[in-house]
C-alpha cells in the first residue's frame, strides 16, 4: 500500500487549501474570474443529477443528464442515487446559457434504472454516452441469484456498465453497448454474468486516436473495496480492450475516475477514493497507458473530478465539495498536471445545503468562457442541475 502523506500533512494541506479559497472566492488570481451562476434544468417533479457536457462542431451546447422521480411526491424519506425510473436525459443551448425547458429523452433502460451520463465527442463528431445501470429485483428474486452479487438496498442489483454511440448528432443512438468484463472484478449481474466494465467520469480521446476509459472494479467483497484500470478503444469505441492496473490499494478504494491527456502525452488519471479521508489522488502514465505510476494523494479533499484544458493549456480541474461549506470547487493545474498540491483552491459555490451534490463537468464555451455544469440543492430545494459561467482574463 502506498500512503503519500501522513495524517499531520493531509490536514496542514487541507486548512491551507481552504484558508487560501476562503480569502480568493470566485476571483482567482491565474485569470480566472466567476461571471455568474445560472439553472440548466429544474422541475420539482424530478430529482435530477450527475450531468456532462459537451459542446457541438457547430457550437450547440448539450447537458446529459440523470433524471428519476421526486418521491418526496408521494411521503418518501428521502430520493435515492438508484430509481427504477432513472433515465438518461438532455438539453440543449444556443450559447450556453440559456438551456431547452423541456429535456429530451437519451436512453431508458428496460431492465432498471439508469445512472450517469458521460459523454464524450470525439474529434470527428461521433458521440459516446457512458453509463451504468440498476435492476430491481424482488425480495423472493434475490435468494435466486448467482453469487455474489451487489444489492445497494430495495432490491436494486448493480447490472454493470454499458454505453451508448451516435455518428449522426444524437438522431439515433447504437446501443446498449458494452465494454467486455474485466479480470479484477468479481461481482455478478443479476442474469448471473461477470459484470461488464464501468466507471462513472470522463473518458479522453488521445491524439493517436485511441479512447482511453477508466473502469472501476469491485475487487473484493467484504469490506466492499473497488480498484481503478485503464480500457482502450481503438475503433472510436466500437470495441474495448483492457490494458492495465491505475490504482490499487490494500485499503483505499478508488472508483469514479476522469483520465486526461497532457500536451506531452501523460495520460493523467483523478481518483475519487473512500477510506483515505476523502482525498483525491492523481495517477500518471508516461508511456502511453501500458503502465501508470503508483498512484499520489492530492493533498486535499473533493471529488469527483474532471478537466478540461483551457487555450493557453493550463487545466482546469473541477470537482465538488462535501464538507461545510458543501458546494463546487475548482483548481487551475500547469499544463502537465504537476502543481497539483500547490495550486490555489477556487469556491465556486459554497451554498450546497446537503451533501448530494457535486459532480461538475466543464466545457470552452470560446475562447474566454468556461461553463462548469454540475448538480446542487440550495435553501433546502430539490436537486438540480446548475452551471457556473467561468471567465478568462
Amino acid at each position: 500500500m502506498k500512503i503519500p502523506s501522513t495524517l499531520v500533512r493531509v490536514t496542514a494541506l487541507l486548512f491551507l487549501g481552504v484558508a487560501v479559497a476562503v480569502t480568493q472566492g470566485a476571483d482567482a488570481p491565474m485569470g480566472v474570474r466567476k461571471v455568474k451562476d445560472i439553472v440548466i434544468y429544474e422541475d420539482d417533479g424530478f430529482h435530477a443529477a450527475f450531468p456532462s457536457v459537451v459542446k457541438r462542431p457547430d457550437g450547440e451546447v448539450w447537458v446529459a443528464f440523470r433524471r428519476a422521480p421526486n418521491r418526496l411526491l408521494w411521503g418518501e424519506t428521502h430520493n435515492n442515487h438508484v430509481d427504477p425510473n432513472s433515465y438518461l436525459m438532455m438539453v440543449r443551448s444556443s450559447d450556453g446559457v440559456t438551456f431547452s425547458p423541456e429535456p429530451e429523452l437519451i436512453y431508458a433502460d428496460a431492465w432498471g434504472g439508469s445512472q450517469d451520463p458521460c459523454m464524450l465527442q470525439l474529434r470527428d463528431g461521433t458521440l459516446l454516452c457512458m453509463t451504468y445501470g440498476w435492476t430491481f429485483v424482488r425480495p423472493e428474486g434475490i435468494a435466486n441469484l448467482k453469487a455474489p452479487v451487489r444489492n445497494v438496498g430495495s432490491g436494486a442489483i448493480f447490472n454493470g456498465g454499458y454505453y451508448l454511440r451516435s455518428e449522426d448528432g444524437g438522431e439515433h443512438w447504437q446501443g446498449p453497448m458494452r465494454a467486455p468484463h474485466i479480470e479484477p472484478e468479481l461481482l455478478r449481474d443479476p442474469f448471473g454474468e461477470p459484470i461488464t466494465a464501468y466507471n462513472r467520469g470522463a473518458a479522453v480521446e488521445g491524439k493517436d486516436g485511441r479512447l482511453f476509459w477508466v473502469a472501476a472494479a469491485t475487487d473484493r467483497i467484504s469490506p466492499h473495496r473497488t480498484s481503478n484500470h485503464l480500457m482502450i478503444s481503438e475503433d472510436k469505441g466500437l470495441s474495448w480492450e483492457y490494458s492495465t492496473s491505475v490504482a490499487v490499494d490494500d485499503e483505499v478504494t478508488f472508483n469514479e475516475a476522469s483520465i486526461y491527456e497532457t500536451p506531452q502525452g501523460d495520460l493523467v488519471a483523478f481518483l475519487r477514493t473512500a477510506n483515505f479521508e476523502d482525498q483525491a489522488c492523481i495517477a500518471r502514465s508516461t508511456d502511453g497507458g501500458r503502465s501508470f505510476e503508483p498512484w499520489q494523494g492530492m493533498g486535499w479533499q473533493g471529488h469527483p473530478l474532471h478537466a478540461t484544458r483551457l487555450p493557453d493549456d493550463r487545466v482546469l480541474l473541477v470537482y465538488g465539495y462535501r464538507h461545510a461549506p458543501m458546494g463546487i470547487r475548482a483548481r487551475v493545474l500547469n499544463a502537465e498536471c504537476t502543481d497539483f498540491a500547490t495550486a490555489p483552491e477556487i469556491v465556486l459555490r459554497d451554498d450546497g445545503t446537503t451533501s448530494d451534490l457535486g459532480y461538475p463537468w466543464s466545457v470552452m464555451l470560446d475562447d474566454k468562457r468556461v461553463l462548469v455544469t454540475y448538480y446542487i440543492n440550495v435553501d433546502g430545494g430539490l436537486q438540480h442541475i446548475a452551471g457556473t459561467i467561468l471567465a478568462l482574463d
